[in-house]
């Protein structure tokens, strides 16, 4: 693997920046499993203006999730991202910003919920998976790629993969039509040292196909926004963000942090922070996101933050407690 001062001086500078960047906001899709995507028209459309004023370059706007799992009276609309609930925030989009939904494998009816293109305004379909729901997940791209839209695949949990495992599933990734292959910190788990490898890694299978990789973080450990920075040093394309941090569990890495950053001069940050500053202190006084003990402890265990999530919203405060049990696997 080549130093990163080597690829610092092929890549750029801190003084320069890469237009190859683009930078995705996913404050609604992440953000909406703290309140089961329970969010008001007001607050989605002031992200949307807010990403259009700031030059962000995609809009997530939820999920595309099967009616058959999740019923309709049990989550807001970004759940499930029907066209006429998109099109009543954004119109025709007749901005730059392009939108995507997120489908996790086994999870959504894609034949039927996603449209063809030609019909819908979005512009992306991003693609979650495990590894064991691979097939699914190639059939998946296929079906967004014919139907004439941008893809990318999430591969989650890889901090707990094999490197074999993590391998064939990148080789095989490689050969579909995805244009986008991110890395995953699902559990908010990894350290800039594996950040290194895993972006050496997907960048050798993904520039051999010509495709490009992105990062997705999360803050359990306060180092999504770290390991961000690191991903794009290292030559990563795509950039997952969320305004004020917005996601499940400790969040994810801030948007007004990495267009703080970037050098790009398409990017502003102003709009962010006036987001910031007239939506989410409401937001607060009625969810919790964000750092805190029991995400930390999951993070260094490299465990999924369900148990965090329980604990807080029972708002128990007995941290040993809570460690001593998931060490011990109680």
């Amino acid at each position: 693997m080549e130093t990163t001062s080597k690829v610092i001086s092929k890549k750029g500078t801190w003084m320069t920046y890469r237009p190859d960047v683009k930078v995705l906001d996913c404050t609604i899709r992440d953000g909406g499993l703290v309140n089961k995507f329970g969010f008001k028209d007001e607050f989605v459309k002031a992200v949307y203006t807010a990403c259009i004023e700031a030059g962000v370059d995609y809009m997530e706007m939820g999920y595309k999730t099967s009616k058959k799992i999740a019923s309709k009276g049990d989550f807001g609309v970004w759940k499930f991202c029907e066209e006429d609930d998109i099109r009543k925030i954004v119109g025709e989009n007749p901005s730059a910003v392009k939108l995507s939904v997120m489908a996790d494998a086994e999870r959504t009816d894609y034949h039927e919920d996603i449209l063809p293109k030609s019909q819908s305004v979005i512009d992306m379909v991003r693609v979650a998976t495990y590894v064991h729901q691979i097939p699914t997940a190639i059939d998946m791209i296929k079906d967004a790629h014919d139907k004439g839209y941008e893809t990318t695949i999430n591969i989650m949990a890889a901090s707990q993969l094999k490197e074999s495992d993590l391998d064939e599933a990148l080789e095989i990734l490689s050969n579909t039509e995805v244009d986008v292959i991110y890395v995953v910190d699902s559990f908010g788990s990894l350290y800039s040292e594996d950040i290194q490898k895993l972006t050496a890694k997907y960048l050798k299978y993904a520039q051999d196909a010509g495709k490009k990789i992105g990062i997705h973080a999360h803050n359990n450990q306060q180092l999504a926004y770290a390991n961000t920075i690191e991903a794009i040093i290292l030559g990563t394309s795509f950039v997952d963000a969320t305004i004020a941090g917005l996601g499940r569990g400790a969040g994810n890495c801030p948007m007004e942090l990495i267009l703080g950053f970037l050098k790009n001069p398409k990017y502003h940050l102003r709009p962010i922070l006036e987001c910031i500053e007239k939506h989410i202190p409401a937001l607060r006084s009625e969810v919790s996101w964000g750092f805190d003990i029991p995400y930390m402890l999951t993070g260094q265990l490299n465990q999924h933050p369900r148990s965090a999530i329980g604990f807080l919203a029972d708002q128990r405060y007995d941290y040993t407690n809570f460690y001593d049990s998931i060490v011990n696997g109680d």
